[in-house]
């Protein structure tokens, strides 16, 4: 559910990335906050779990238009990919707007990325949410690597849901910005 900044006329909007560990989440969001202008961003909060790191800042893009007089704000987090981190996630995804799934294109890393998604899914349900019907881009992360599994076997996968998907290569930032802007598109178009 979208937050309301009235001081501020902000709507701020909750994209969480999610997948698997290693995947990408991590390195899409230092991408994002290392190429965008400070004055449009907060500072990016960090923690260290003992397997990842849970990263977050907002971001105000300029290229997104006001939705109903209010200034859009998107608030980036990334949710840990280890199964033992269920409780955070859970938290992290209860009060999402879009979401993210970063999968790891590698050929061995399918298995991962399904029961990372049907984590999600699951997740989603518990917390009240249909997750047909939240705003989703999927990334298909690592498509440099020469063990990366076919777009269409990815898709067979990991697409049941019919959403956009969008091939990245996150450390050298391809795809990682057309990733933001679908999901933050779809956010904007599922409050109208």
């Amino acid at each position: 559910m979208p937050t309301i900044d009235d001081a501020k006329r902000q709507l701020h909007l909750k994209t969480v990335y999610a997948g698997p560990g290693l995947a990408g989440k991590t390195t899409n969001l230092q991408y994002v906050f290392a190429r965008t202008d400070p004055a449009a961003r907060t500072r990016m909060a960090s923690i260290a779990t003992a397997t990842s790191r849970l990263l977050s800042f907002s971001l105000t893009p300029r290229t997104l238009a006001p939705v109903r007089g209010l200034e859009v704000v998107l608030d980036l987090v990334t949710v840990p990919g280890a199964v033992y981190y269920d409780v955070s996630r859970m938290v992290s995804l209860e009060h999402a707007d879009g979401i993210v799934f970063v999968a790891d294109s590698q050929i061995e890393r399918m298995d991962a990325n399904v029961e990372s998604l049907d984590d999600l899914c699951r997740h989603l349900a518990a917390a009240g949410r249909d997750p047909d019907r939240i705003p989703m881009t999927l990334q298909y992360n690592k498509r440099d690597l020469p063990n990366a599994a076919a777009l269409g076997d990815l898709d067979a996968a990991l697409n049941r849901l019919r959403r956009a998907r969008l091939p990245a290569i996150a450390s050298a930032g391809e795809g990682v910005f057309d990733t933001l802007r679908d999901c933050a598109g779809q956010m904007v178009r599922s409050l109208a």
